[in-house]
């Protein structure tokens, strides 16, 4: 048995495969942000499991990321070389809009008191310039334990090409005291740019203690309830790792959640024939979207907390799958600007108070009861029962709005979504146009709660073709998608070569041997020796900022093997940019991945028997979109397979609802997934 658990914003969705039966379990409970435990321990409960008999339990959560945006974390003390103690404050001397005077420079995690320097120094070769001092760091770290800080950051310059410094340092506060977080930049990333692999480290740092609290917590719970198996977190580069290594590097699983779903979609797309991507999870409160080519997601380690127009964000400079978010979700909160426009989103009402059409104290205007209003979502209840509607209620706070602009509530109501609808369609535009690909190429993957609504609307917004919502329940998707991940860890160092000098042959097989040989060790550690290597190497040509990631061939590099090297670059480049160069070649970043198989998760076709059109329709119900009109409504549950179902019309299940519009139509594959086209 197999158990994914996914934290999310507004609810914790819990996902059981019973390898033995084949039978899917689920439930989603509400999230209990104080203290996370509960809501998982509450939806591991109310599915009646005996964890004796649950070989594998994988973990993501939202703890971590929450913890960053909330500032929530521990009290942290950085060390780092002499002359480099306000590189938090100085930051990135450019600015991406230099016209935007509302611009503003993200306050460090880290205050200048507690931010002290070492005077050791390591050349940008790796050779010691500056012995370190011994004495001067035990003066350093006495200093911060009696300012009381419970975590500390070691980032030392040029650490990436050297780490042995930074090692020194660890075992001289290990020696003074041995119960202090600690982390150190070179075990986070070996990439340069000192400010992005500071702030990494420190990010650590800050969410370390937190998040080793509550997976000690979680672990006991699971092993006082007779758990024996194995406990694997999700991380964000769309593998997973054992609890202990999340554990030290908790920054890793920053996007844990969202990345889940994109590897279930994967999943889907495979039995389905699609390779060309795009996943589109329409959650409680945001948005994300991610676009997977040739069923490769893509991964990164530009990635960053908190970016938007007035603000750079923080970098992580950790692997992590392409996502772009936006706080567009279904309790978003519509409200109006001192310009009177009207806005939807990123504040959201969450579960608690959640919108008002809940009837647990909400008062604002929610998309989610924009949605009711209208009548697209059901008007009686939601989640399968779990969850009553009040339509006075939701009409009360929509009132708000259309009592402001003096227009009818349904017409409110239907702005709210229609601006909605523009903000998911950003988000697509961001991922695909923005990075150089056109979305009409590509297989829209919708889930999540509110994913399915939003499909259709942006589907013929961005005139893409064909949406797909998978037959796992939208809204527990990503929770499922955790149980098709492998163990994976990807390392990547930074080391400019290039490719065209007479010694880089040897240079560039000793640094992927080494890589190799640091990812075939952790994996060892973990108990996986079965391990699959896969290399990339971000290139560029001589002089320019930019790079593009290339697939590099495993075994020994040779001047044959360079060749291939060079086409497959000029190849990558001018897909992207439209243009090749006749100038020489480098490799920026090495990067390896490591991937320990886990067993495939089988997808079981349907059973046929008691779908009938006639159990399926729930009946008729009035709509407004622009106009009123009267749409079927089904139950996806019941629908029979390769029927028909022309638009407009409403299929509901427990966990979601999808919208299919004028024009287009849904069919039901074997599998249960439904296809939407026009």
């Amino acid at each position: 048995m197999r158990i994914g658990i996914d934290i999310g914003g507004a609810f914790t969705d819990v996902v059981v495969f019973d390898e033995n039966s084949g039978d899917l379990l689920w439930t989603k409970v509400e999230t209990t942000p104080d203290d996370p435990s509960v809501g998982v321990i509450k939806g591991v409960e109310s599915l009646n499991l005996d964890l004796k008999n649950a070989d594998l339990i994988i973990h993501g959560q939202t703890l971590a990321i929450n913890t960053i945006i909330e500032r929530k974390g521990a009290k942290v003390g950085l060390i780092t070389t002499k002359g480099f103690r306000d590189i938090l404050e100085i930051q990135r001397a450019n600015r991406r809009d230099m016209y935007n005077f509302r611009y503003k420079k993200p306050e460090p995690f880290v205050p200048r008191y507690l931010r002290l320097e070492i005077s050791e120094r390591i050349k940008s070769n790796g050779e010691i310039l500056r012995p370190i001092n011994e004495e001067e760091v035990n003066a350093v770290v006495q200093k911060l334990l009696e300012m009381k800080v419970s975590s500390i950051a070691v980032s030392l310059i040029n650490s990436y090409i050297n780490p042995i410094h930074e090692k020194k340092v660890y075992e001289l506060i290990k020696k003074i005291d041995g119960k202090v977080f600690v982390t150190l930049s070179s075990d986070i990333t070996r990439e340069w740019k000192e400010y992005e692999r500071t702030n990494t480290a420190v990010l650590n740092a800050y969410i370390m203690p937190k998040i080793h609290e509550y997976l000690d917590k979680i672990e006991r719970e699971f092993r006082n309830r007779g758990f024996k198996g194995n406990l694997f977190a999700m991380l964000s580069n769309g593998g997973t790792s054992t609890f202990e290594f999340a554990k030290k590097y908790p920054i890793y699983t920053l996007e844990s959640g969202p990345v889940a779903g994109i590897v279930g979609a994967i999943k889907i797309g495979e039995i389905m024939g699609i390779k060309d991507i795009i996943t589109f999870d329409g959650g409680s409160t945001t948005t994300k979207a991610s676009l997977v080519f040739n069923s490769e997601p893509n991964i990164t380690t530009e990635y960053y907390i908190n970016r938007n127009r007035y603000s750079p964000g923080y970098p992580v400079k950790v692997p992590t799958v392409d996502i772009i978010e936006t706080g567009n979700g279904g309790t978003s909160i519509a409200w109006i600007d001192e310009t009177n426009n009207l806005n939807v989103g990123p504040k959201a009402a969450g579960s608690m108070p959640g919108p008002a059409a809940y009837g647990r104290g909400g008062r604002d205007p929610t998309l989610t009861d924009a949605y009711i209003i209208c009548g697209l979502l059901n008007q009686e209840e939601l989640l399968g029962g779990k969850i009553k509607v009040n339509r006075k209620l939701a009409e009360e706070a929509i009132s708000k709005i259309s009592t402001h602009y003096k227009i009818p509530i349904e017409e409110a109501a239907y702005g709210i979504i229609k601006i909605a609808n523009y903000n998911a369609s950003n988000v697509i535009r961001l991922i695909s146009v923005q990075r150089g690909y056109d979305p009409r190429d590509f297989t829209l993957f919708a889930y999540g709660g509110s994913g399915p609504m939003f499909a259709p609307f942006v589907a013929k917004e961005l005139e893409i073709r064909k949406i797909v919502i998978p037959y796992i329940p939208a809204g527990v998707f990503s929770a499922w998608g955790m149980l098709a991940t492998d163990i994976r860890h990807d390392l990547v160092m930074s080391f400019p070569i290039r490719i065209d000098k007479e010694d880089s042959i040897k240079i560039i097989n000793d640094k992927f041997y080494e890589l190799e040989n640091r990812v075939k060790s952790t994996l060892a550690s973990e108990g996986f020796n079965d391990i699959i290597i896969v290399r990339y190497a971000e290139m560029r040509y001589y002089g320019q900022e930019h790079t593009v990631k290339v697939p590099i061939m495993g075994g020994v590099i040779r001047d044959v093997e360079i060749e291939e090297i060079k086409r497959r670059f000029n190849e990558v480049h001018k897909a992207i940019y439209s243009f090749t160069l006749d100038s020489p070649i480098e490799i920026v970043n090495f990067h390896v991945s490591g991937i320990a198989k886990l067993n495939k998760l089988p997808i079981i076709k349907i059973n046929k028997e008691n779908r009938q059109i006639d159990k399926a329709f729930r009946g008729i119900r009035k709509t407004y979109l622009g106009k009123y009109d009267e749409w079927p409504v089904y139950d996806k549950e019941l629908l029979p397979l390769n029927y028909e179902v022309q638009g407009p019309a409403i299929i509901e299940d427990d966990t979601s609802t999808a919208i299919i519009l004028n024009d287009q139509k849904g069919v039901l594959d074997e599998y249960g997934n439904l296809s939407i086209t026009w």
